[in-house]
């Protein structure tokens, strides 16, 4: 199956102001777009770009005085599976763990697991170990807190989202992350687009959507606590320790967000055919 994909985010800015945007299709998916999702800047300005220690396809820009747009339209080839289901997927023993999974077992910003470990282990200490366990916890997780883009906040963390039981879903990968972590199982955060492919629309406008990856039997697998059910037509755009090394911008002076629109949809009858047969009118058609 197609997917399109693509953003239109504008930004105001009383002076030119410096930043860093993550918000490139992640390298692992790269082989798979039929159409780049490269950035396009109104008015046209200068980006350079960078891999971070994570990985993640990294832009550089400094935003001129007045208002910047930036936007993409892309489409990606996907597999049109859900995503895997591995119950017999066994917990390592943390000495057994490779370096580079260790620091996915510490705390980190929106991830306080020396608040949460004692609440961790009383919750999920006698559920299986391994796929299973990472699952009750999504399950706990998902009836935990309440979904709501009122309750989004942008220092929330996972011991607040449990204090208040409320949030969005990057409240639910930051709680179940931390969770995983205080029960010795490496997580790491995602971010990236997942439209409503399969099911029935959810309501609320389209955004990023934040899930998260646990490390069983040698292989990084992906978890959703927000939406508890494989999903299909998931595209990664990064990873990290949590939400905090994947911002979508990061802005260094004052600024007002002024738009912001995600687009994420199985590709139409008409726009496959343009796809395949009349890419330069595919590519007039979309910007």
């Amino acid at each position: 199956m197609k997917i399109n994909i693509g953003y239109e985010v504008i930004y105001d800015c009383p002076q030119p102001t410096p930043m860093i945007l993550t918000l490139n299709v992640h390298h692992t998916r790269v082989s798979d777009l039929i159409i780049p999702d490269n950035m396009i800047t109104d008015p046209p300005i200068p980006i350079t770009a960078y891999h971070d220690s994570y990985g993640n396809w990294c832009s550089r820009i400094v935003a001129p005085k007045g208002q910047l747009r930036l936007s993409a339209n892309a489409v990606i080839r996907d597999t049109g599976q859900t995503d895997s289901f591995v119950p017999h997927a066994k917990q390592m023993p943390v000495e057994a763990l490779p370096d580079e999974t260790l620091v996915f077992l510490l705390g980190s910003r929106y991830c306080e697991t020396d608040r949460l470990s004692e609440i961790a282990w009383q919750l999920f200490d006698k559920a299986p170990t391994g796929w299973m366990r990472v699952q009750t916890i999504c399950d706990y997780v998902n009836q935990h807190i309440a979904f709501g883009y009122q309750h989004a906040r942008r220092t929330k963390t996972a011991w607040e989202a449990f204090q208040e039981k409320a949030g969005v879903c990057r409240d639910y990968a930051h709680l179940a992350i931390a969770f995983c972590r205080c029960m010795n199982i490496p997580a790491r955060y995602c971010t990236g687009y997942l439209g409503d492919i399969g099911i029935a629309p959810l309501p609320g406008v389209m955004d990023f959507a934040g899930w998260f990856e646990a490390y069983l039997d040698g292989c990084w697998y992906t978890f959703d606590a927000r939406n508890n059910t494989p999903r299909i037509g998931r595209v990664l755009i990064a990873r990290g320790r949590d939400a905090a090394d994947v911002a979508i911008s990061s802005t260094f002076g004052p600024n007002t967000l002024v738009k912001f629109r995600v687009r994420t949809d199985e590709a139409t009858e008409l726009e496959n055919y343009l796809q395949n047969d009349k890419p330069n009118i595919l590519s007039s058609f979309y910007y």
